[in-house]
């Protein structure tokens, strides 16, 4: 594995005169390794003899580092075929992959997904993988997939192709739970506004309130706004997941987005990927999802810096000594955090306890051009007590059914999705549009424009801010119906720039 990528590796087996034994070359691992062991193993216990010769093992691309178990499987058929056990024509055109077991069972493996899209565009006639691989690789489609249970099985399925029968994918991986609704939250009808324009447009978000403000209510409930998942998106889902070791051993289709909420004492290398084999890091794994960073000002600012050019890119680079792996990570990013450490900075009624100066150096922990990449800021206040009294049910509540519902507000969020497929080159979502792509279907009003120019002026915002401006206009006209943007959408566009002057 490359990142997503499966990278083919021929396996050569030669034996020859001398003392028993087995050597494995190629650059190999320890896992690799310590493969000879295994097969020797699994080759005895399923009543298939063990060379007693000098056995070389050859890997190659000879320079191209190889790690993990799944060649445990290659590496005992090779034996087989070389000391006669095995006719080689049976194994014409056939790719493997499995770990094996000391009684000679396959154990799963991780990315059979990108494994099975290798071998499709290769031109493998088959793909051997364990049973339990077999339902994700069959997603891949126009490529016989081989599923067996130990290695008796499989010699069983090579002498008699006949009897293969095709694998076929589970429909989809069950939802881990069912989403949140947005009626649930109570008042913080900016907060939830803020979510609408987020989950349409592709808006990344900030909430910036003192404790029990709603911020992370809101942020569990946006997953349940977005619209549903396309098969293309659903595989490349799938094939993430299945890199990462993520996927249920059932494996299918992935169907639901993401939702990742990494904790603030996390590394880079957690958040972003990486290791000796680079894997995929929180932001990856958020991927067509929303990655939620809780408690924002207490991540290590040398953290969070890491996160502008993925932001900006929808990918991630993770470069190491002998390679260099490309992770996705087109995301929707929600970060809540509280005003000041203690909480209560700018709330009314309540009196904020730090001193000026850590006030400065709590928020001096989110660097300018990160809010700057932020389109959506939005201070949160404490809910009264008249939002709350619908929990316990008081004579001025407000009916549940009074408040919009995820499916309400989703309805609105996939109209505007479906407005925009239809207008922005390559179907994108308005924050995904380019400099270049926004002029061409931003069909703006002259005042609107007059009003835009003038504020820009005014409160000093960077190049990228005015951008996000207007993309966020965009999107308000987009869910109002509106084929412009005119002023008030403008209007609302900037109310939702609230710390610039950070930038």
């Amino acid at each position: 594995m490359r990142g997503l990528e499966a990278l083919a590796v021929g396996i050569e087996v030669d034996i020859a005169p001398g003392l028993p034994g087995l050597q494995v070359v190629g650059l190999a691992d320890a896992a690799v390794q310590e493969s000879r062991e295994r097969v020797r193993a699994a080759l005895r216990n399923s009543g298939l003899r063990v060379p007693l010769t000098r056995v070389v093992v050859s890997l190659t691309p000879a320079d191209l580092r190889k790690e993990g178990p799944a060649f445990d499987l290659p590496i005992a058929l090779g034996l087989l075929m070389a000391s006669g056990q095995l006719p080689p024509e049976r194994m014409e055109g056939i790719w493997s992959a499995a770990e094996l077991g000391l009684d000679g069972t396959l154990r799963g493996i991780r990315g059979a997904l990108a494994l099975a899209l290798a071998a499709r565009e290769g031109g493998a006639k088959g793909l051997l993988l364990p049973r339990a691989n077999a339902a994700e690789a069959a997603l891949v489609d126009d490529l016989p997939i081989l599923g067996a249970r130990d290695l008796r099985e499989v010699l069983a399925l090579l002498a008699d192709p006949g009897s293969v029968r095709r694998h076929q994918p589970c429909p989809s991986v069950p939802p881990a739970a069912p989403p949140a609704d947005l009626a649930d939250v109570r008042g913080a009808s900016h907060g939830r506004r803020a979510l609408e324009i987020a989950a349409a447009g592709g808006h990344h978000l900030l909430l910036v309130g003192p404790p029990g403000s709603g911020k992370t209510m809101l942020a569990r409930r946006l997953p349940g706004l977005l619209p549903p998942l396309t098969r293309e998106e659903g595989l490349e889902l799938t094939r993430l997941q299945s890199v990462a070791g993520l996927l249920p051993e059932e494996g299918g289709l992935v169907r639901q987005r993401p939702f990742r909420c990494p904790h603030h004492s996390c590394s880079a290398a957690a958040l972003l990927g990486g290791g000796v084999s680079p894997r995929p890091g929180e932001l990856s794994l958020a991927h067509l999802g929303v990655l939620f960073l809780d408690e924002l000002g207490e991540f290590r600012r040398a953290v969070l810096d890491q996160l502008r050019q993925p932001l900006e890119d929808g990918e991630v680079w993770i470069s190491r000594n002998r390679q260099r792996a490309r992770f996705p990570c087109r995301i929707l990013l929600v970060a809540a955090t509280n005003p000041c450490a203690c909480g209560w900075y700018g709330e009314p009624g309540r009196e904020c306890r730090c001193a000026e100066g850590d006030r400065r150096r709590y928020w001096a922990r989110l660097s300018g051009p990160l809010l700057d990449r932020i389109d959506l800021q939005v201070v949160m206040r404490h809910p009264r007590a008249v939002d709350l009294a619908g929990v316990c049910g008081g004579p001025e509540a407000i009916p549940r059914d009074a408040m919009e519902s995820s499916a309400v507000v989703g309805a609105r969020v996939r109209a505007a999705r479906q407005r925009m497929r239809s207008r922005n080159p390559g179907g994108c979502g308005n924050g995904l549009l380019s400099a270049k792509d926004l002029g061409s279907t931003l069909a703006l009003e002259e005042d609107a424009r007059t009003l835009w120019e003038s504020t820009l002026e005014r409160r000093g915002l960077s190049m990228r801010g005015g951008l996000k401006v207007l993309r966020l206009a965009r999107t308000i006209a987009d869910l109002a119906e509106q084929p412009r943007v005119e002023r008030s959408a403008i209007a609302e566009a900037f109310s939702y720039r609230t710390f610039d002057q950070l930038s």
